[in-house]
């Protein structure tokens, strides 16, 4: 018993290991490993600060990673073929792909993560036929489409599929006129 003891102890120490070389070569890359909170082990990884520098070899590294339930990917070059390290992640509840070059694609990768429950799509080019494959999602609780070119017919076919989920779509914001204000009238100055 004492050896298996020590096998695992040892096990263990090796992961360690392999997460710390791991977490340096993304901070070493700009990017940032957080727990989440002090008494939760789980972890945060970010990259959304470092832009176009953050490519497919850098998701690759971070998908090695145990526990990672948030990851932000936002305004990197991370494409459609780096998201295939998702598979790696299946404790992912958030997933920021805001502002990159994803597709339909690259979403065949994310609705393998059954965890998930906040999805940043805004600015990217993800279509109608992209969102259906999330259909089974059904932890999915925030999905953000801004600037895409999905449709409301498409964002009809979601919602009836997964109807608590609130979808985002800035359509509204778009259709909005901007305020003009009037000026003001000024009275002409009397002299005395």
């Amino acid at each position: 018993m004492k050896m298996f003891s020590s096998l695992a102890s040892f096990q263990a120490a090796a992961a360690q290991d392999a997460d710390s070389k791991v977490i340096e070569k993304i901070e070493k890359a700009g990017g940032s490993v957080r727990q989440i909170a002090q008494n939760d082990d789980r972890r945060e990884v970010d990259f959304h600060l470092q832009g176009a520098a953050i490519t497919d070899e850098h998701l690759a590294a971070a998908a090695t990673l145990k526990r990672v339930v948030h990851l932000h990917l936002g305004g990197t070059s991370v494409t459609d073929a780096g998201l295939t390290n998702l598979k790696a992640l299946g404790d992912l509840t958030q997933l920021h792909l805001e502002n990159t070059k994803i597709t339909d694609k690259g979403l065949a990768q994310v609705k393998l993560l059954k965890n998930l429950t906040y999805l940043n799509l805004y600015n990217t080019g993800v279509t109608d036929a992209g969102i259906a494959s999330l259909t089974g999602l059904t932890n999915l609780k925030n999905l953000y489409i801004w600037q895409t070119k999905i449709t409301p017919a498409g964002v009809d076919k979601l919602k009836k599929a997964l109807p608590k989920l609130d979808i985002v779509t800035g359509w509204e914001l778009e259709k909005k006129a901007p305020e003009t204000k009037e000026p003001e009238k000024k009275e002409p100055e009397k002299k005395p």
